[in-house]
């Protein structure tokens, strides 16, 4: 059984280390090293060959073999790109496909494509030239011609991202006005000359993938706009082959209110059938379509997104079924939707459309007004009267949701919030604003060791989206990396949104983990790095100050 799930960007070269490293433990009879063997390998805790090592690492990770850890992990170094990265060109086309393309890094901005519009107007030779540029151009005319004569460019990887043209075609925003009949027509012809409707990468190696689909509907966290004819051109995937169980598409359109996205993809087959290739080549570090539906109707209940529940319902999404809860990891966590049916999320969490409606209609019935739950709910209300019936579960719901004041704050729940401070809630907290979820101050102070995926010198990112990967790293113990002192510094680890919904609660590390081995190095080979904050966490005066709520 695995201890951990494999880290984000994961480095074979990093898990080649840690392999040697684990042999070296072992011979030299560390005892954490030989719990760690004997948690994992049939044989028992024994000094173990760099075969039995790698063997452990990939059992450890949760993979049968190392074989099978090479095979996903080389995967992932295969599709891997980092579009944000490039920071220059050498040639026009390139310069303007670098500019022209929405990439998910801090310059995601008009101005940029603003320049890649100047530059092509500039330059309108490029796109008879580069298939890559036509394809971005929308210039179907080019495309034609350059396909007429070489109709393997239709999938040739190329210009500054070594993408295949019809994700330049999908990712391109540099002119809003272009033409529907061009954006179709261009799709079209790449589609018929052997262009994969399911083309794509992994941003930073994060899974997961950044498909053509994806680029079609666009959107994210900072909230990037569509292509200009994004529904046509992803109708025109679909109709060519591209899977609806797009994971990345559907976290990037699932923070805006329009779901014509999802009522595109539902139609198309969203929620059925096997996952498309990116499930096949990546296994079940994917969700599989019935959990993106499952992730989909999480978002919308605890957001009051009725239409969205409704939609999904009309497509099968269960509404009865108690949510469950994600895999264990270095930081424990509790979310709040965990062993709770959507009607007792919506009832918890302030959603007052969507409990109405999962009742009168999604033949749920109404959670009963008990307990910590009870007083949660009566306090997002505004129900001071049930509140003080329900005191002396206080303590267990401050326990529950310790930062239930910010998620009141951001829900504009403003008497709730008075009401929540009287009771014990710490209007300082720190917590999640787009999942019920918070963190202990136990935890922000926590420490976490050196995942598989960081190598020397390199610079933890922030996942553009979201991603089946924990947290729960192994450490690195090789001795290429400076000691920390507790005087240092500490940076911010990155977390990637998938898991923001959860509440966090430290444990101690499983036994037979490689935290044990660690014990067990010599101070000079112990690295450590700090689990900060996660990504997004606000105190309840960062949404709002309290004197300044509405009465």
């Amino acid at each position: 059984m695995a201890t951990a799930r494999l880290p984000d960007d994961p480095s074979f070269e990093q898990l080649r280390r840690q392999a040697k490293d684990l042999r070296d433990l072992s011979r030299a009879g560390a005892q954490g090293a030989l719990d760690l063997v004997g948690a994992h390998h049939p044989d028992g805790p024994h000094a173990v060959s760099l075969a039995g090592a790698q063997f452990v690492v990939a059992r450890y990770y949760g993979f049968s073999s190392w074989a099978a850890l090479r095979r996903h992990v080389t995967t992932i170094e295969r599709y891997r790109g980092a579009p944000d990265e490039v920071a220059s060109a050498a040639q026009p086309a390139d310069e303007f496909l670098m500019l022209a393309c929405l990439r998910y890094g801090g310059d995601d901005s008009p101005s940029r494509w603003q320049r890649a519009a100047r530059l092509l107007a500039g330059h309108p030779e490029i796109t008879r030239n580069s298939v890559h540029a036509a394809a971005a151009a929308a210039d179907a005319g080019a495309l034609e011609a350059l396909l007429s004569e070489d109709p393997a460019l239709a999938s040739a990887e190329g210009g500054p991202y070594r993408w295949e043209p019809i994700l330049y075609l999908a990712y391109a925003r540099h002119d809003p006005s272009i033409s529907e009949e061009a954006t179709v027509r261009s799709a079209r012809l790449l589609l018929d000359h052997g262009a994969d409707p399911n083309a794509g990468y992994l941003w930073h190696g994060l899974i997961p993938p950044f498909t053509a689909l994806t680029g079609a509907l666009g959107s994210g966290e900072g909230d990037q706009p569509q292509h200009p004819h994004g529904l046509a051109l992803a109708r025109t995937l679909l109709e060519a082959g591209a899977d609806p169980n797009d994971g990345q598409a559907l976290y990037n359109r699932q923070f805006g209110s329009d779901d014509s996205h999802l009522a595109l993809l539902l139609s198309r087959g969203l929620g059925r059938g096997d996952g498309g290739p990116w499930r096949a080549r990546l296994g079940e570090r994917t969700d599989s379509p019935a959990e993106l539906i499952r992730g989909q109707l999480r978002w919308a209940v605890t957001h009051d997104m009725r239409g969205r529940v409704r939609l999904l319902a009309e497509h099968g999404a269960d509404l009865r079924t108690p949510f469950e809860a994600d895999e264990d990891r270095l930081v424990r966590c509790v979310n709040a939707c965990d062993g709770r049916t959507p009607a007792e999320v919506a009832a918890i969490c302030g959603c007052y459309a969507v409990l109405d409606w999962l009742v009168e209609h999604g033949g749920a019935p109404r959670p009963a007004a008990e307990g910590a739950d009870g007083l949660i709910a009566a306090a997002l209300a505004g129900d001071r009267r049930t509140v003080e019936r329900f005191a002396g579960h206080a303590a267990a719901a401050r326990a529950q949701r310790p930062g239930l004041i910010v998620w009141a704050a951001s829900r504009r729940a403003w008497p709730a919030i008075p009401l929540l401070a009287e009771f014990g809630w710490d209007v300082n907290a720190r917590a999640r604003v787009d999942f019920p979820r918070s963190t202990p101050p136990a935890c922000s102070s926590s420490w976490a060791p050196t995942p598989a995926s960081e190598t020397p010198g390199s610079t933890p990112r922030r996942s553009a989206g979201p991603s089946t990967s924990a947290s729960k790293p192994w450490p690195t113990t090789s001795a290429h990396l400076p000691p920390q002192s507790s005087g240092t510094t500490r940076s911010r680890r990155p977390t990637t949104p998938r898991h923001a919904d959860q509440d966090s609660r430290t444990t101690a590390s499983p036994a037979g983990s490689w935290a044990d081995a660690r014990a067990n190095l010599n101070p000079v080979r112990q690295h450590s790095f700090p689990l900060a904050h996660k990504a997004g966490e606000r105190s309840c005066y960062g949404l709002a100050r309290v004197r300044d709520a509405p009465p």
